[in-house]
């Protein structure tokens, strides 16, 4: 019986969880304290029917293996870069500033120099989930104040792998701090180049012959090694296995395997990173919290104030305006689940005692419960502070005023939603512009970026931003009104590439000469996809059909012209 204590362990763990977790969903909670409290609730603290384990300990740490996977999945240069202003720029100023702030108070406040930078790395950090389930709910995550959120909490995301990375390294007796980090960032280089050259000449290859054999559970366990085996390779170099993991997504992240990859880890990465939360509510000693409470929501008070009031302030630095910077402050003000693995590591390393992290757990804790209402409190004075918009182009122009390199789509009918909404899934930056005002209502209720205006004129061009854009793609209808806005577009904007729909071959000609760069006409497009799925039911590769279908476009669909033409003559009704 002995040797099935640690998995009737495991199993009392989750079948708390399964009651406790939808509780705190249904009121409206974060999953990761449905987690916590599930934990203090089973834990040696709390009605002690788990005990802290090995075999949980490692469920735990696959836990923050696969969430540093999923962060790298995440991060593709791509992504980065089109956000690198407020990512690179605010992000990176947020998460520095804030940590020395809490350092140096923790410092004032007696505890060791090491102790307190480690407390401040970790408590610069805001809940990635808690802030994108409201930004989700509110339909806001393409809105500016969720562009500002999610290129901070990137950021973040990113710092976590270095925090990570230096914490066994400081935890080395004998080790200078100083000496410590730079061998880690050393490593970490190292690391980097030689895991993404096994990527680029080993993973990819094998990847896109396992996909070919259309096998799921072949590539699920593909995905599994290069997870684990990964992060082996860097635990066996002396650095943490979250860091391996991490290098494995990121080496990922271009290929185009990403979706199907991120798709099938998302279930196995929230098991374990469940047990992960679960483990951390196990660690927290609520006699202690209810010993200490005042000091608990002394550290819940100074963590929100310092949060919003620097990142408040810094967004202000960055040209950002008062009502969205105080709104960001307030929204990301609380601490992160971040926070409970760079403090869980520190702790296994000997760096926090169990005493110094139970009332910071338990504070940032509390600050993640309360961000519902700092954002309410933060919609509030959005409100008050926002000047009166003159115009609809004043409005369009403070929404894509920190946009760079995104696409923006003029018409938001049948074909407009559909792009947005890939573009929305593929992490793409863009704006929308519509005439049809209850187009504009309903798009911006479902949470897309669009707004009232005109495309086909100059002025409203430059208040999407053109100048700044990577590509227009035109959706309009009207086949004058998308001439005019193509020819408008090529005037206001000579290096922007345009993408333009049509309805036939004539109307493509059409846009080729006002200025498109690429035109697809809807009637020989759906043809092509017809043919592309009737391929694929036949047996053949998606690389033999993906040459054929790209020659004839290649051709500008001259072998297909005869017979579109012939349809036009016969039916021309419908066009």
């Amino acid at each position: 019986m002995s040797q099935l204590g640690p998995l009737v362990d495991i199993v009392t763990a989750l079948a708390a969880a399964v009651v406790i977790v939808p509780v705190s969903i249904r009121i409206g909670a974060s999953p990761v304290l449905g987690y916590l409290a599930t934990g203090l609730a089973v834990g040696p603290h709390g009605f002690g029917l788990v005990e802290e384990g090995p075999a949980l300990h490692l469920f735990a740490e696959f836990g923050v293996v696969f969430l540093l996977f999923s962060i790298g999945l995440e991060l593709s240069f791509e992504r980065i870069r089109t956000m690198r202003r407020l990512a690179l720029g605010l992000g990176a100023a947020q998460v520095v500033v804030t940590a020395a702030v809490i350092a140096a108070i923790g410092t004032a406040l007696g505890l060791a120099p090491m102790t307190a930078g480690i407390l401040g790395c970790a408590l610069a950090l805001s809940s990635t989930a808690v802030v994108l389930q409201l930004m989700v709910e509110r339909g806001e995550q393409v809105t500016r104040i969720g562009r500002v959120a999610i290129a901070v909490l990137l950021f973040q995301d990113l710092a976590v792998v270095p925090m990570l990375a230096a914490l066994p390294l400081l935890g080395a007796p004998g080790e200078d701090a100083l000496v410590a980090l730079g061998l880690a960032v050393a490593k970490a280089a190292v690391a980097l180049v030689g895991i993404s050259l096994a990527g680029r000449y080993l993973s990819q290859p094998a990847f896109r012959r396992i996909a070919a054999l259309r096998n799921p559970d072949v590539f699920m366990g593909a995905t599994l090694l290069v997870v684990l085996g990964t992060a082996l390779l860097t635990a066996l170099a002396g650095m943490s296995l979250a860091l391996g993991a991490f290098l494995a997504g990121a080496l990922l992240a271009g290929t185009a395997f990403r979706h199907q990859i991120e798709g099938d880890i998302e279930p196995v990465r929230g098991l374990f990173l469940g047990v992960f939360f679960l483990s951390v509510g196990m660690g927290i000693d609520l006699q202690l919290v209810l010993r200490e409470l005042p000091l608990v929501l002394g550290l819940t008070g100074g963590l929100i104030l310092v949060k919003a009031v620097v990142l408040g302030g810094l967004a202000r630095g960055f040209a950002l305006p008062v009502s969205l910077s105080v709104r960001s402050g307030l929204l990301l003000a609380q601490g992160g689940e971040f926070a409970f693995v760079v403090m869980a590591t520190a702790g296994s390393f000997g760096l926090i005692a169990p005493a110094e992290a139970a009332p910071i757990v338990a504070a940032v804790a509390f600050s993640m419960a309360l961000t519902p209402l700092l954002d309410a409190a933060g919609r509030r004075l959005e409100q008050r502070l926002t000047p009166p918009v003159a115009t609809p182009q004043t409005a369009l122009g403070d929404e894509a005023a920190d946009l760079e390199e995104h696409v923006l789509v003029l018409g938001f009918g049948r074909v407009g939603r559909t792009l947005a909404h890939v573009l929305e899934n593929s992490r793409r930056p863009y704006l929308a512009l519509d005439l049809d005002s209850e187009q504009v209502t309903q798009g911006r209720a479902q949470g897309h970026n669009v707004f009232f205006g005109n495309g086909a004129r100059r002025d409203v061009l430059r208040a999407a931003g053109i100048e700044h854009a990577t590509a227009v793609v035109v959706t309009i209808d009207n086949a004058g009104v998308a001439e005019r806005a193509v020819r408008t577009i090529r005037h206001s904007a000579p290096g922007v590439q345009i993408i333009a729909r049509a309805h036939d071959t004539r109307h493509a000609d059409r846009l080729r000469v006002a200025g498109a760069d690429r035109v697809l006409p809807e009637t020989i497009e759906a043809s092509l996809m017809l043919a592309a799925a009737t391929l694929d039911a036949v047996g053949q590769s998606a690389e033999e059909t993906e040459a054929c279908l790209g020659q004839l476009r290649a051709d500008g669909y001259a072998q297909l012209l005869p017979l579109v033409v012939g349809r036009h003559q016969d039916d021309g009704a419908d066009h």
